[in-house]
């Protein structure tokens, strides 16, 4: 997601004028990807529930944070999309066409729709820096909107080196849920370290499936994603084990969050409390990996791509209610 101000290779995939004059409101509905939005606020989500087990949960920090989640992702998308774009990679593309690939929209409208989306993230973060006083983390906003915009954009984008994965993990699981859980208490226990690295692995597993429906395409303009330097077989153990494994972390982050936050003694209530998360995460994660291990390919994989959204929320709300939970049964 970062800048590529060259000159815009020529597609012959671009729709003709009176094609180009479709329906802007859903172009835009899908550059924007609104279904991938909900999965922005999980790690607030959880984050928050996180605070609410420490005693520090404030809902205008809280509703801050969420809007610096979706303001990043949606800039991210919108980076994406012109950066992408404007290189050819989303010629060939299954998914639903692209604003920029597509010549609907001009490239630099898209990229400046992407800053403004990022303007607007700094303003909401300062804002919370401004009731939290933790004016250091703006060179980690900052490092945010950067891998946010350089993940595909620039002379050498991370993301066509197979690097998504590892920033969305950072930032999108760490530093987003860390980051909720720090503004509002001053403090990150190991567990919510725990349980960030499940929700991290989930937005991994979101990257993971969306290249696995571009494999056969992405090699052929230069971009080497991590599913592509995996290969098939790989890449979907891969993309199960980033759905599977976070159930087992988010119940040891319980368990730990139990022994060292609770203010009760109910061994039963703690062990219920435990035992219905489980079989709620285990069954969502079961779900969302169906169809990878099945074999699903190409445009067959976007409703993957929706149910590890889909997912990631169900984690982020579910961990989180499970939180106050434990600490107070």
């Amino acid at each position: 997601m970062s800048a590529y101000d060259g000159p815009v290779p020529p597609s012959t995939s671009r729709p003709s004028a009176p094609e180009a004059e479709g329906p802007r409101a859903t172009s835009w509905a899908e550059v924007v990807r609104l279904r991938t939005l909900p999965a922005a606020l999980a790690p607030v989500i959880l984050g928050a529930g996180a605070a609410g087990a420490l005693g520090t949960f404030s809902l205008p920090r809280t509703l801050l944070a969420g809007g610096v989640a979706l303001a990043l992702q949606i800039g991210s998308n919108l980076a994406n999309d012109y950066s992408d774009g404007v290189r050819g990679t989303d010629d060939d593309r299954t998914g639903p066409p692209r604003l920029t690939a597509s010549g609907q929209v001009r490239p630099a409208v898209v990229k400046y729709a992407a800053f403004g989306c990022f303007a607007l993230a700094g303003l909401l973060g300062l804002a919370l820096l401004a009731l939290s006083g933790q004016w250091w983390l703006v060179g980690v906003g900052i490092a945010a909107v950067a891998a946010a915009w350089f993940y595909t954009g620039g002379s050498h984008p991370y993301g066509y080196a197979g690097l998504g994965e590892v920033f969305v993990f950072v930032f999108f699981g760490l530093v987003a849920t860390s980051g909720t859980v720090y503004v509002q208490g001053g403090l990150v226990p190991g567990w919510v370290w725990l349980s960030a690295c499940g929700i991290g692995l989930i937005a991994c597993s979101l990257l993971m499936v969306n290249n696995l429906r571009d494999i056969n395409t992405d090699p052929a303009h230069g971009k080497r994603t991590l599913a592509v330097r995996l290969g098939q077989a790989r890449a979907r153990s891969a993309f199960v084990l980033m759905v599977r494994l976070p159930v087992l972390l988010g119940i040891a982050a319980l368990t730990w969050a139990r022994w060292s936050e609770s203010r009760d003694g109910n061994a039963l209530g703690g062990a219920l409390i435990l035992i219905v998360v489980a079989a709620v995460l285990a069954l969502a994660a079961h779900r969302v990996s169906l169809p990878v291990r099945g074999g699903a390919q190409g445009r067959a994989l976007i409703p993957a791509l929706r149910d590890a959204g889909l997912y990631e929320l169900v984690y982020g709300v579910v961990m989180a209610l499970g939180l106050l939970a434990v600490t107070a049964a």
